[in-house]
C-alpha cells in the first residue's frame, strides 16, 4: 500500500526520538486508562513508556517513518495523511511490541483533535471538559483498534461515530436524573466505595451507623447522600424489564387507578371517625356492613324498627362523610 505523505513535511525525513509520543496509552477490556502525566491529556501507564530518553534511538523497523511535529503544529490535513502512513505501518507490526505501542500512540496523538471537537459539542454540559475529553479519548482508541485502511474510509468519518458514542455512553450512565450539590455527588461516591469495603468485610450490607463511623460522618449525613443517590438514574418508563414473566414496561404498570387501595385509603380515614360515634351507631354499621344484615334484621337485633334503623344509619353515614370531607 502507498504511503500519502503530508503535503507540509519532508518525506525523507526520518522519525527521531525527540519526536517521539510521549507518552504510552494502554486501554483494557473494560475500557480504562491509567494516567500519570498531569500534562497530558491521555491517560498513560508509567511503566509502559517505551521513550522516555530522548537520547534513545528507535528501533530500525521505525526508521523509515516520517518525522512526527509537535502534535500541536500538525494540521488537519497533515494528520490525516500521517495517519494513513501509520495505520499502514500498525498493519505489519506485530500487537505487543514496542513498535506496535509506539505507532499505536502516535496515532492517538496525532487525532486527539477529533476528541476535542468532539468533546466541544457537550460544553454546555455539566461534568468536566476534562472527564470528558478522557471518556472521548477512549473511544478513539477503540476506532484506532478497529479501523482497516481497506475499507477505504477515512479516519476521521470511521472514528467519529465511535468517539461520540463513547461520551453519550458515559452520560447516559453516570448522569444525574435531579441536579443535586456537588458534595452531594461526591458522598454518594465515598458511600459506594465504603459500602462495598464493610460489606467485603461484614458478609453483609452495612448498616448506617457502621458507614456514618467508617466515613467519619453523622447518620442524618450518611441517610442524606442514600437520598442523593436515588436522583443519580433514572428508570425509563418505555424500558423494558429484564425479566421475562414481567408485565411488560413500567409505563404499562402505572397510571390507571386502583379501587382496591382507594377502599384502603377510606377504610383508614374512617377509623378515628368511628371511634368518635355512639356505641349504638357503631353496631350499626358493624351488623350492616360487615356482618351484611338487613335493616329489619338489625331493629330486630336491637328491639327497635326499620324505619329507626334506616334513620340512624342515614344520619350516621352522613356524619362519616362530612368527616372525610374535613379530612381530605
Amino acid at each position: 500500500m502507498e504511503d500519502i505523505m503530508s503535503p507540509q513535511l519532508d518525506a525523507q525525513t526520518r522519525l527521531t526520538a525527540s519526536t517521539a509520543p510521549l507518552a504510552h496509552l494502554s486501554a483494557d477490556s473494560a475500557g480504562q486508562t491509567r494516567e500519570t502525566r498531569e500534562d497530558s491529556p491521555v491517560a498513560v501507564a508509567a511503566d509502559d513508556l517505551p521513550y522516555d530518553d530522548p537520547g534513545h534511538e528507535l528501533p530500525v523497523l521505525l526508521a523509515d517513518l516520517p518525522e512526527i511535529p509537535a502534535y500541536d503544529k500538525v494540521g488537519p490535513l497533515d494528520a490525516r495523511a500521517l495517519s494513513k502512513t501509520l495505520f499502514a505501518r500498525l498493519e505489519t507490526l506485530a500487537e505487543g511490541t514496542t513498535e506496535f505501542a509506539y505507532v499505536r500512540n502516535t496515532l492517538v496523538e496525532l487525532n486527539l483533535a477529533l476528541v476535542k471537537f468532539a468533546a466541544s459539542r457537550f460544553r454546555s454540559r455539566s461534568e468536566p471538559m476534562e472527564d470528558i475529553i478522557q471518556v472521548g479519548t477512549i473511544g478513539l482508541i477503540k476506532a484506532i483498534d478497529r479501523f482497516e485502511l481497506s475499507r477505504g474510509v477515512e479516519f476521521p468519518t470511521f472514528a467519529m461515530p465511535t468517539i461520540i458514542g463513547e461520551i453519550k455512553r458515559f452520560f447516559r450512565d453516570t448522569s444525574w436524573s435531579v441536579r443535586v450539590p456537588r458534595r452531594l455527588q461526591e458522598l454518594r461516591l465515598d458511600l459506594a466505595k465504603a459500602g462495598d469495603e464493610l460489606a467485603q468485610k461484614l458478609d453483609r450490607a452495612p448498616t448506617v451507623r457502621e458507614l456514618a463511623d467508617r466515613l467519619g460522618l453523622s447518620q442524618e449525613e450518611v441517610v442524606e447522600g442514600m437520598a442523593a443517590s436515588n436522583a443519580y438514574t433514572a428508570s425509563s418508563l418505555d424500558a423494558q424489564p429484564e425479566e421475562d414473566d414481567s408485565e411488560g414496561a413500567l409505563t404499562d404498570r402505572i397510571g390507571y387507578e386502583d379501587h382496591g387501595i382507594e377502599g384502603i385509603e377510606y377504610v383508614e380515614s374512617l377509623k378515628p371517625l368511628i371511634a368518635e360515634l355512639p356505641a349504638r351507631d357503631r353496631r350499626i354499621l358493624s351488623l350492616r356492613f360487615t356482618a351484611n344484615m338487613t335493616q329489619s334484621e338489625i331493629g330486630e337485633e336491637l328491639g327497635i324498627s326499620q324505619m329507626h334503623v334506616s334513620r340512624l344509619l342515614t344520619r350516621t353515614l352522613n356524619r362519616l362523610r362530612k368527616g372525610l370531607t374535613v379530612v381530605e
